[in-house]
């Protein structure tokens, strides 16, 4: 190799290098900017949070608890609380699953089961008996 070769080499190296540290330094600015954006956004939510707090301290405590608790994200849990607001009556698992044509194998009962005992959990539902299950607003 002569050494014109080898200064060649190394001019294209040392270009090759420098074209990946100026890419590496835009994503930097890139990432950089949307770091500075994500955490304006936390700090706008974070004020928003602070302020519902100070205004909710100012509710008496009737006006919050009106909204009454939340219920969970999942589809099914509007259609459960449906049939408990049109039969009137407590229902056990079985029942709910008959009621929304889901399957009546085990795992489909045990999965309506476990969100009724989270309906019970968050004050939607009580269970008067073991299993045995009633809304608890009218």
């Amino acid at each position: 190799m002569t050494i014109s070769r080898l200064f060649a080499r190394i001019t294209e190296r040392e270009t090759e290098l420098a074209d990946q540290a100026a890419a590496l330094r835009t994503e930097i600015d890139q990432l950089t900017a949307r770091l500075h954006g994500i955490e304006r956004d936390l700090e706008h939510v974070r004020i928003t949070r602070q302020t519902a707090a100070e205004l909710a301290d100012g509710l008496a405590p009737d006006a919050v608890d009106q909204a009454g608790p939340v219920l969970p994200e999942h589809p099914l849990y509007p259609q459960i609380i449906a049939v408990f607001h049109t039969r009137q009556q407590p229902l056990r698992a079985r029942d709910l699953c008959e009621a929304l044509d889901l399957g009546l194998l085990p795992k489909d009962i045990g999965g309506i089961r476990s969100k009724l005992k989270r309906l019970v959990a968050r004050g939607i539902l009580a269970e008067a008996q073991p299993g045995l299950f009633t809304h608890t607003r009218p």
